[in-house]
């Protein structure tokens, strides 16, 4: 008899997806047998980069993490996540956390999200020290401001951010006489 697979859904706008977010995702990896990272449309936060976009740039940066049979799968999303979580038969929904801020929010939506259907539960990762403070509204604004965010986010990201907020003009990227 075969053991059932555990699908696990980790929701995010990704705007842009983050060394924090693979964090998550790769430690997710260890809980579920596939995971489906479920980008949001969410127009009300205003994303620099459109949703296909920001689906192709997830799954640029997951590709390498599919190993010893887990399977991950970006897809997009614009309804409640209850409703995505179902549509892909999640169990689990992952849920990174960076400070307590963070916990009394992603607190309030877990209890509403159980409300909605007990039957998905969440499940909290703390972020890596490594990455507790990286944020996708702190790198875009760095990036938008000439700095380097070549720390917080892989280099695709930073190549695509250049295209849309220009080149890093901070001290590593200036020409030496």
């Amino acid at each position: 008899m075969s053991k059932a697979q555990r699908t696990g859904i980790y929701p995010g706008t990704f705007d842009p997806v983050t060394f924090g977010h693979i964090d998550i995702i790769k430690r997710a990896l260890t809980l579920v047998d596939k995971l489906v990272v479920g980008v949001a449309v969410n127009a009300g936060k205003g994303p620099l980069f459109g949703l296909d976009e920001r689906v192709e740039l997830v799954n640029h940066c997951v590709a390498p993490l599919a190993i010893n049979g887990k399977k991950i799968e970006v897809r997009s999303f614009d309804s409640l996540l209850m409703h995505f979580a179902m549509s892909v038969g999640a169990q689990v929904i992952i849920r990174g956390l960076r400070a307590v801020s963070d916990f009394e929010y992603e607190f309030q939506m877990a209890g509403m999200n159980t409300r909605l259907n007990p039957d998905v539960e969440t499940v909290f990762l703390m972020a890596s020290e490594h990455h507790q403070f990286i944020a996708s509204r702190f790198v875009k604004e760095i990036a938008m401001l000439g700095g380097d965010v070549s720390s917080f986010v892989p280099a695709e990201v930073v190549t695509r951010l250049a295209r849309h907020v220009g080149p890093a003009r901070g001290p590593a990227s200036k020409k030496k006489p």
